[in-house]
């Protein structure tokens, strides 16, 4: 029997989602936790990688296991096992042929960014000590919705097979003063993707780039081209959809 485990976590102490040798993934804290409750190894697939210090409002994972199980009181003693920066919200059981990475139709992401220093914003959020022209960004993350190859904004050295991504939304919205909220939904996303793409528009939004010069970087397909990637910090994945 295949179940789904739907959860969020913050990902400051943690080295992405992904098992790593010497290091602290919040994959492993669920493995280890469920391993302990069902008293037997159990491994958890999850929907995608995230980078260190990248958050998620919502996560999917499955696991496999032989028998039915109570799935809201897995969820309990689970919240009770892991720490605070990791909470399940639910446990339910699927069909054997869905998988939380695969079967994925699409992700959506947001990247925070405030323009006034702000104690409570730090940690959640990067802030920007430059003025930025929102509507030039929005004219240039337009542009991402006409390519498929996104080579330029991708992790170099990595074992993807195919750089090639639909997306299917991608904007910026200002969400309170001075608070700005990027979102953006495709149907899978390469390593570092969202966090380049990010800081290629950026870019823009400081004058250094038009929207033009964004087509031309990712028809370059090469990440030199690109801007530097922004911190994890302000970066969540906020939904799946199967």
């Amino acid at each position: 029997m295949r179940f789904f485990i739907t959860l969020s976590f913050d990902g400051t102490n943690y080295h992405g989602w992904q098992i790593q040798p010497n290091s602290d993934s919040v994959q492993q804290r669920l493995q280890e936790a469920l391993s302990t409750l069902l008293r037997q190894p159990i491994e958890v697939v999850g929907a995608g990688r995230t980078d260190t210090g990248v958050h998620a409002r919502m996560m999917v994972a499955h696991f496999d296991w032989e028998e039915l199980i109570d799935g809201k009181q897995l969820a309990y003693k689970l919240n009770k096992f892991l720490p605070q920066d990791i909470a399940v919200q639910e446990v339910r059981l699927v069909d054997e042929e869905k998988h939380a990475r695969f079967s994925a139709t699409s992700r959506t992401y947001h990247y925070f960014i405030h323009m006034r220093k702000d104690p409570f914003q730090q940690t959640y959020s990067w802030q920007v000590p430059f003025k930025l022209d929102f509507e030039k960004m929005n004219e240039a993350a337009k542009v991402l919705l006409e390519y498929k190859d996104f080579t330029s904004f991708s992790k170099v050295n990595t074992d993807t097979k195919t750089n090639l991504c639909d997306v299917k939304e991608a904007f910026w919205e200002e969400i309170a003063p001075d608070r700005w909220r990027f979102t953006i939904t495709a149907n899978r996303f390469l390593r570092n993707m969202v966090r380049a793409i990010v800081g290629t528009l950026v870019e823009v939004g400081r004058g250094r780039l038009s929207p033009e010069d964004v087509r031309r970087i990712i028809e370059a397909k090469d990440r030199c081209s690109a801007g530097e990637s922004v911190p994890a910090k302000g970066l969540f994945l906020v939904d799946i959809k199967y």
